[in-house]
């Protein structure tokens, strides 16, 4: 080495690493590229039950956090769920698939059709029970793009909580399922919880009880912050059981409602109105839970961000996974007004929801009365994170993470493939005593009714002629199916254009029923026969065409989560059905369907003791 150059040599060294060190840290201070995501899912939180969606009458229920994440973030008034109950939702919301697409439509599927009793006119068409395994959920694809994905709380995508598959299954590393305080009390008006160490709901310092299902979310947040991370944080508030484990907060609801809890309240709560002082502390309880997560990002610094907090690399999603359950016989939990009823209906009671997005680089304290649904999570979160749409996938929501970022005012941001502004929504929620569909176009929104009169309404929930979105009619309380025939008509084909680009499947007319005059016309099954796995009915007609036929089956019949599928069956000449049965099929029937809809089930299916309906099909022996 030339010794006269070694000066310069070592200079030019010495501002190398200077240079490096400084693009070291200039990089430390950058934000990084993958952005956390909490996903926080309440169960049966009514769009009234938030202190900041207070209109016209003032909520009873504090909810000082989410009041504070709403300041921080964006509240949207038009969100909704994409089904008024809570499987089918939270399927949808994990799939991007919509609930009539994946035949996923109500919760306890798995089932044969068939009707509540003779009495009723129409029975409900089959569901699948689960998400399928292979759908490739939102944790797959975070996963796929180096997150680490975590579950807390309620599943419920499948036969049973804890029935295949579970979280585990379908992308997430870490999962912890308890029910927390959700963990039924023999008596909600005694046995409350203490400060005893040794009480598994002992109460802090603010007299809350502990919450096994929140520790289960903080602690993966605690030994996941090193790296980008996926929360679903699915609470089990504030579903049923309505209990309250704190005494304190209970009381607190009785003085503030100016009620008095007696010993005929343990049975019930029959007071009309959010006068449950149960429920109104379960609905603080639970905003107390996501205030301590809250805080937990705002206190603690980012490892992957020197010198900021978790908080300002997060984004989080808040809602909940249908509209509130306004009660069930013997109780009275909550009330959605001005909304018309609640989860378990396709009006508006049971399908909007409260929605919170906040994080970086979204706004502060916008609300927003734009349309936006449970299905545009997941296009929404792969766009924030830059990761890549599963090869295949097609979803049924869209992404806004444009008009997240840009402005949350503007409707015109969220636009469909082919460049059109979104104005459309549906659901289908053929099932239990409901039985509707319902369309939202722009400010109207239709229901068609299966098993209730009148067959169509309309209703206008927005007045927007002016070029602002005035509130009009959003309580559906005056339908205006006869004054507007025309659009009314066209929104029906439109519903049914829908349905049927997603094979959705429909409700059938009970031939059981004595009033409906066609089920003398319904066909009945002669003979069947089976050979190995191909099987054949032979049917007469009375009358009704038969128009399609479907086989029913199952794998695991006489077990007590025996599940039954559907798949197609061929008409043949004569008066004959035929199918085959897939490998494994332990029991088996045949369903034909005629030209006015009615559906007969051979063997004849009723409300199986058990629900083993395995008891009355054929077996395969």
């Amino acid at each position: 080495m030339n010794r006269l150059n070694y000066p310069r040599i070592a200079t030019s060294l010495l501002a190398l690493c200077l240079l490096s060190a400084t693009l070291s840290t200039a990089a430390a201070t950058e934000r990084p590229a993958k952005p956390n995501i909490i996903l926080l899912l309440a169960d049966d939180l009514g769009w009234q039950d938030v202190k900041c969606y207070d209109i016209d009458e003032p909520s009873p229920m504090e909810t000082p956090n989410l009041d504070a994440l709403a300041k921080r973030g964006v509240l949207f008034w038009q969100a909704y769920s994409p089904a008024p109950t809570c499987a089918p939702s939270r399927a949808a919301i994990l799939s991007g698939d919509h609930p009539a697409r994946a035949q996923m439509t109500h919760v306890a599927g798995g089932k044969p059709p068939h009707a509540h009793s003779d009495g009723w006119a129409i029975m409900s068409p089959w569901y699948s029970v689960r998400m399928p395994a292979a759908t490739v959920t939102i944790a797959e694809a975070l996963k796929a793009n180096g997150y680490i994905t975590g579950h807390s709380g309620k599943w419920h995508v499948a036969m049973r909580h804890h029935g295949y598959p579970q979280p585990e299954d379908q992308g997430f590393d870490y999962t912890r399922n308890s029910r927390g305080v959700q963990s039924g009390m023999p008596n909600r008006l005694t046995g409350f919880a203490t400060r005893d160490a040794k009480d598994p709901y002992r109460l802090d310092a603010n007299g809350f009880p502990f919450d096994q299902t929140t520790e289960d979310a903080m602690t993966f947040v605690r030994e996941n912050q090193d790296q980008p991370f996926f929360l679903y944080f699915a609470t089990w508030l504030v579903h049923t059981p309505i209990m309250m484990h704190s005494e304190q907060l209970l009381r607190k609801y009785e003085r503030k409602l100016g009620v008095e809890i007696t010993a005929a309240h343990q049975k019930g709560w029959t007071k009309q109105g959010q006068t449950n002082p149960f429920y109104c502390a379960m609905v603080e309880q639970f905003d107390y839970y996501v205030g301590r997560l809250f805080d937990y990002l705002q206190t603690t610094d980012d490892p992957r961000w020197p010198g900021h907090k978790l908080i300002e690399n997060t984004y989080i999603i808040f809602s909940s996974d249908n509209g509130g359950m306004e009660g069930h016989p013997g109780e009275i939990i909550t009330d959605n007004y001005p909304l018309d009823r609640g989860k378990i209906s396709a009006m508006e009671g049971g399908t909007r929801v409260p929605l919170i997005i906040a994080g970086a680089n979204v706004p502060h304290g916008v609300q927003s009365d734009v349309m936006v649904n449970g299905l545009d999570f997941y296009p929404t979160i792969l766009a924030l994170t830059g990761t890549d749409k599963p090869a295949g996938k097609q979803f049924d929501g869209l992404d806004i993470s444009t008009l997240l970022l840009q402005d949350p005012t503007d409707a015109s941001l969220i636009r469909t493939a082919d460049g059109t502004v979104r104005d459309t929504m549906v659901w289908h929620f053929p099932n239990s005593a409901a039985q509707e569909s319902a369309l939202r176009i722009g400010d109207y929104k239709l229901v068609r009714n299966y098993n209730a009169q009148p067959e169509l309404e309309l209703y206008r929930l927005y007045d927007s002629e002016s070029g602002q979105q005035n509130r009009a009619d959003i309580e559906e309380a005056h339908n205006l199916a006869t004054k507007l025939p025309e659009k009314t008509a066209a929104m029906n084909r439109e519903l049914t254009e829908i349905l049927t680009q997603m094979k959705a499947s429909y409700p059938y007319n009970n031939p059981y029923c004595q009033r409906l005059p066609l089920r003398t016309q319904v066909p009945t099954v002669r003979s069947n026969s089976r050979a190995g796995d191909s099987v054949v009915f032979a049917y007469q007609e009375h009358g009704a065409k038969v128009v399609r036929a479907n086989l029913l089956y199952t794998c695991n019949g006489g077990d007590h989560f025996e599940e039954w599928f559907r798949q197609p069956a061929t008409l043949l000449p004569g008066g004959k059905v035929s199918a085959q049965l897939p490998q494994g099929t332990s029991h088996y029937l045949i369903n034909l369907i005629d030209e006015n809809n009615f559906l007969v089930s051979y063997p004849r299916m009723t409300n199986a003791a058990g629900h083993l309906y395995s008891t009355l099909a054929l077996p395969v022996e």
